[in-house]
This record gives structure tokens, C-alpha cells and sequence, in this order.
């Protein structure tokens, strides 16, 4: 697993990049701000639950959380279920927000 910083995937969404984020919040904290990408909580990367993200193992997925915590586990699970190029949002949602705010 890697990090990747706020600016590194602001700037590639503000190109028009297709990201694979992938949110490990819970669904009350996706809904005051995300910045998009599938919706999988940690809770059910844990139970190996992950079957709608199988499609992307060979390619780059960044995950993230509130802090860069939960989606740094998460991202580790996800590499031992064969994912190649997993990456983890550095600070999480706090830093996106405090960099840039609410806005993506």
C-alpha cells in the first residue's frame, strides 16, 4: 500500500481522471461530504465483503476514510485479497477539507 496525498488526487479529478476511490466510511459521515467514488465500509472490507470492487484487483484504487486510518486497513485488506495497486488518501477527508474545504 501506498499514500497519495489530497492535492495528488484533486489535481487528477480537476483533469477529469477517472478515479477508483473508494469511501470506508460509515453511510452518516459519506453523506456530509465525500468526494465520490463507490461506498464500502470498513466493516465490510473486514468481513471480506468486497465483491462490486473485484473487477478493479489490477487497478489503482484509492481508498479513504475521515483520518487515513480505517482506509489504511482497509487498504491492507484489500491487498491481501489480491489487489495490486491499492493507495491511501494521506489525513483522509480532515485533510481534503482542510486544504480545500467542502467543495470538491
Amino acid at each position: 500500500m501506498q499514500n497519495i496525498t489530497p492535492e495528488e488526487v484533486k489535481e487528477r479529478l480537476d483533469r477529469g481522471e477517472q478515479l477508483n476511490l473508494v469511501d470506508v466510511r460509515e453511510p452518516h459521515e459519506r453523506a456530509e461530504f465525500n468526494i465520490g467514488g463507490a461506498h464500502v465500509p470498513l466493516g465490510q472490507v473486514q468481513m471480506m465483503q468486497v465483491d462490486e470492487l473485484n473487477n478493479l484487483k489490477n487497478e489503482e484504487v484509492i481508498v479513504y476514510c475521515r483520518s487515513g486510518n480505517r482506509s489504511g486497513q482497509a487498504a491492507m485488506i484489500l491487498e491481501t485479497l489480491g489487489f495490486t495497486n491499492t493507495k491511501n488518501l494521506a489525513g483522509g477527508m480532515l485533510a481534503w477539507q482542510s486544504k480545500f474545504g467542502s467543495n470538491q
